[in-house]
């Protein structure tokens, strides 16, 4: 596992090389002081409790966030629920009870079924309670900017951040399991600034450094181009 934690820190030098006369222009890295505090009235809800998602829903759980979560698995809810971790049942009883929604799922197909889906995350139409969704998958930057395009054509029941409308983060990570589980992945993000700042307090709850990447569907780009080195 030393082996692969090296070759992907590595894999990440290489990628930050390639990029540099497109993406990395614009990129930064952010770190948050230990002192951050979460706003401990943001209820986060978050789906796909696999090797990555259910560790990563652990750092959160850790770091003072109300944690709601959802998996197809039951048994991987069992783990949560017999803590005393809130769980429901569908991704949209996820949207209906959170302020954010991180997803972290296998392929662009579970995402858009999450997503878009008949009990998607999207599924009450044009007015939503989550002000940001991350999508913590690595899947292709077309359904990145596909869903990016599709929460954007919706409007928030209550008006947030100074936010009216609800924002998708794209942010794929570097890492594995083992950086999963000790709280050190990188998030690669793509999507709009501010959203990324916003979020930045998540993103270093379950891991220790973000690069932003530019608009929609470019950490995907990012991701996609460093598995390929």
């Amino acid at each position: 596992m030393a082996i692969y934690r090296v070759r992907s820190l590595l894999a990440l030098s290489k990628c930050k090389s390639n990029f540099s006369t497109y993406f990395l222009q614009s990129f930064s890295v952010r770190r948050l002081s230990a002192s951050t505090t979460p706003p401990q009235s943001q209820q986060v809800g978050f789906i796909g409790l696999g090797n990555m998602g259910s560790r990563m829903a652990n750092n959160l759980i850790k770091a003072g966030y109300e944690v709601t979560v959802h998996d197809l698995n039951r048994s991987a809810m069992k783990l949560f629920s017999e803590r005393g971790i809130l769980t429901k049942e569908s991704p949209f009883e996820i949207a209906e009870t959170s302020d954010v929604v991180i997803t972290m799922l296998p392929s662009s197909a579970n995402v858009l079924d999450v997503y878009t889906g008949p009990n998607g995350l999207l599924r009450s139409g044009h007015v939503l309670r989550p002000w940001l969704f991350v999508d913590s998958s690595t899947i292709d930057p077309q359904t990145s900017r596909r869903l990016s395009v599709a929460v954007s054509n919706c409007s928030l029941k209550e008006k947030k951040h100074n936010r009216e409308t609800p924002v998708i983060l794209d942010a794929p990570v570097s890492g594995g399991v083992l950086a999963a589980e000790s709280g050190t992945l990188t998030f690669m993000v793509g999507g709009l600034e501010e959203a990324y700042f916003a979020a930045k307090s998540l993103f270093l709850s379950m891991g220790e450094k973000t690069i932003y990447c530019g608009g929609a569907g470019n950490g995907s780009v990012c991701s996609l181009t460093c598995l390929k080195l």
